[in-house]
């Protein structure tokens, strides 16, 4: 409650004279009855030396036994105290108390309420008066008073209990009141500086600095009890000057809130000492604020503020001040240990919200920069991809046609010629199925793919797309089980993605599977379409799993057929999966196999409609299946790779010499079977050429012959090609 110009109320000369700080033998002789003052304290050697005969109360032993008792009951307690007597409510307390009165003790004493707390009285008194004619005691637990005990008007909480004092020699049979006194002001502004302190924390801002100071200038003007203003400065990369950036409690760029403030070690601080506490990082205390602007900031209270600090805003990073906090010093309360400690957190708080917006900042302009770098990076690979694909597709068609004509005999098909250009086939299918993933997946990535999703009978084209491996998986030895029985509702897809979420999935099966089964599953769950594929195979190590959708992740040290492969084919599985609404899922026990479970929703309501369609054409599987199925062929080892294969054939011109000639051994280790076959062809006119499809077979055909040379893949299946350089390097036989 706020209180308009307070001034300590004086005393008279013959008020000091009976109200002395000096106990005289004449108050004693007056209070020659006053031995029931047991000596307690300062207190009852005061109220014993008191002229309380120049008092309405007159002498202690014509005090009635109801004030006797309650004085002395009240220097008897340790709790603050007080008794206001009579009509006048002449004051008494006891030691606990003086600490309320501040500079008003000793002359309290005797003293009517009205004088003692004229500051106040117009509040104290109704509640006073209630108890003491005949009302209800009074209790209030947190009373906020501003009274003069400092020397100023000062902001005190208070919890209080005025209780009536029962006199029977009094007309109305009440002699006074007790108060009950507890000062709860510390209590209650140390409560509401950690609030304040507390909304920094979670208020605080992560845009960007500046941002981050408006923030807290808005969270400091809701406190203007312990904040009366304040002034936010970052300080300019160059730590010349400093720049207003929040302001609380008064308008930026007015009087005291300048909005450039030179830091330079010349500059004179003509505002606020900025300079000095940048320089000596430590808090600046300004007392003076009258004589420096001709207008300060109010504050909540009537009075001007007369006092600000300054204090440096300090980074994380070496210490250094990053910014600067001006705030104002309530009128009301006392400048302590306790207030600079505040203002010294509260500097804290605000400098790391700014260091973290900062790196928030600095994080999100590093995230913009590799986003940035990503969108060019997708758009480079869909405009090559798309490149890519014009030449291959004119490659391809003119082979087509050129294998058509060279296999028009019977016997033509093993003649060199055709073997050649079905080589060339089959590798630019394989690349033509390399280009498509990486440009159906830069699609996705730059938001750009394009689906068109109409009613399709999944089971029997799960069943058809399932079934082209069949061959593949017979001729190694595994067993295919397709089952997808007949579903009545028609599953809404884009046909050639579906086509690409099973060929990739029964194409990765088969690539880990070297025994056992191969099973595709399709079900209606009754809320969703439900693929599985479920191989025993190798295996996904449990630590593998959550990366197996990663974009070119590959599992470290799995076994399978080969180590070829873009690394994006279960990515590219996900993403379209996902366009359909739907889930990917991938579970494994390690050296049991693998099961991986496609959901979409059932129904159109959950796709987009534009893309919707009411039918969509039939196309055959056996084009977007060819390079799967022609790739999966060629993971097949040759017939006894384990054991040693030579090419014995000897150029034109040493057979016409007619002479012997002893040639070179080379063993040739590739697990791509068209590599093996290309660089055989190459080697045996002038080499004995022994192919193996990986480094463990290799090991097995240099047991039986070693080679003069052996050339090496590097990435393939069981051992690799550093393997294998590691296992010859460490045999005596072929260290050299």
């Amino acid at each position: 409650m706020a209180l308009q110009t307070l001034r300590p109320r004086s005393l008279s000369p013959d008020k000091k004279a009976g109200r002395g700080t000096e106990l005289g033998t004449e108050a004693r002789q007056l209070n020659k009855s006053s031995e029931w003052l047991v000596n307690r304290g300062e207190m009852s050697e005061r109220i014993r030396g008191f002229h309380w005969s120049k008092t309405p109360l007159g002498p202690t032993e014509g005090w009635s036994p109801a004030l006797r008792t309650t004085v002395g009951l009240m220097l008897a307690n340790r709790f603050p105290m007080l008794l206001w007597w009579g009509p006048d409510y002449i004051s008494l307390y006891n030691d606990a108390y003086i600490p309320v009165l501040g500079l008003k003790h000793p002359s309290a004493l005797g003293l009517p309420v009205r004088e003692c707390w004229s500051e106040i009285w117009n509040i104290l008194k109704p509640l006073i008066d209630t108890p003491f004619n005949g009302g209800p005691s009074t209790w209030i637990e947190d009373f906020e008073l501003h009274i003069l005990r400092s020397g100023f008007a000062e902001e005190t909480h208070f919890t209080v209990a005025y209780s009536p004092v029962p006199d029977a020699t009094t007309p109305s049979g009440i002699g006074g009141v007790l108060a009950t006194v507890h000062e709860i002001s510390e209590k209650v502004v140390a409560e509401r500086r950690v609030s304040i302190l507390r909304d920094l924390g979670t208020e605080a801002a992560e845009n960007s600095a500046e941002e981050t100071c408006r923030v807290a200038a808005h969270t400091l003007a809701r406190h203007s009890k312990d904040v009366p203003f304040a002034l936010l400065y970052l300080i300019d990369p160059d730590g010349r000057h400093a720049r207003l950036a929040g302001a609380a409690g008064t308008e930026p760029g007015k009087g005291a809130s300048p909005q450039i403030v030179s830091l330079d070690a010349a500059a004179t601080d003509q505002s606020w000492p900025l300079a000095a506490a940048f320089r000596g990082q430590s808090m600046v205390e300004v007392t003076d604020l009258a004589s420096r602007f001709e207008a300060v900031p109010a504050g909540p209270w009537a009075e001007p503020l007369h006092t600000a600090v300054v204090l440096p805003l300090r980074s994380n990073k070496g210490n250094e001040p990053i910014g600067l906090l001006v705030g104002g010093v309530s009128s009301r309360l006392k400048f302590d240990e306790q207030y600079r400690s505040f203002y010294e957190l509260a500097a804290n708080q605000i400098a790391t919200a700014i260091a973290n917006a900062r790196a928030y900042e600095e994080e999100r302009k590093r995230a913009e920069a590799l986003a940035e770098i990503d969108r060019v990076k997708t758009a480079f690979f869909s405009n090559v991809s798309h490149e890519f694909r014009t030449p291959l597709t004119l490659m391809l068609g003119p082979l087509e046609e050129l294998k058509r004509e060279l296999g028009g005999a019977a016997d033509a098909q093993s003649s060199p010629s055709y073997q050649q250009v079905d080589l060339i086939q089959r590798n630019g299918l394989r690349l033509l199925k390399l280009v498509n993933t990486l440009l159906d997946f830069s699609r996705i990535e730059a938001g750009r793919a394009r689906a068109t999703y109409g009613p399709v009978d999944l089971s029997a084209f799960t069943a058809e797309l399932a079934s082209v491996f069949r061959s593949a998986v017979e001729k190694a030895g595994l067993q295919l089980n397709i089952d997808c029985p007949p579903i009545s509702e028609p599953a809404y897809v884009d046909r050639e993605m579906w086509e690409k979420i099973v060929l990739n999935l029964v194409s990765n099966a088969f690539k880990f599977t070297f025994k056992g089964v191969i099973e595709v599953k399709l079900r209606n769950t009754g809320e969703h379409f439900e693929l599985t594929v479920r191989d025993t195979g190798t295996g996904i190590p449990a630590d593998e799993l959550p990366k197996l959708f990663e974009r070119f992740h590959r599992v470290v040290g799995a076994r399978g057929r080969t180590y070829e492969g873009s690394g994006i084919g279960l990515a590219l599985v996900q993403e379209l999966v996902r366009l359909h609404g739907g889930t990917a899922e991938a579970e494994s026990t390690y050296g049991e196999g693998a099961t991986f479970r496609v959901r979409i929703p059932l129904g159109s309501s959950h796709l987009p409609q534009a893309q919707v369609v009411p039918s969509v054409p039939h196309t055959s599987t056996s084009i977007g299946a060819q390079p799967f199925i022609e790739e999966a062929l060629r993971w097949f080892p040759d017939a006894g790779s384990d054991e040693e294969r030579v090419i014995g054939d000897v150029s034109a011109d040493e057979q016409a010499e007619g002479e012997p000639v002893e040639r070179a051994r080379i063993l040739l280790v590739d697990d791509n079977a068209d590599m093996r076959d290309y660089l055989r062809r190459l080697l045996c006119t002038r080499y004995d050429v022994q192919v193996a499809e990986d480094g463990e077979a290799a090991l097995v055909a240099m047991e039986q012959n070693a080679p003069d040379l052996v050339l090496s893949d590097i990435t393939m299946p069981r051992l690799d090609g550093l393997g294998l350089l590691t296992r010859l390097r460490s045999n005596p036989r072929t260290s050299t």
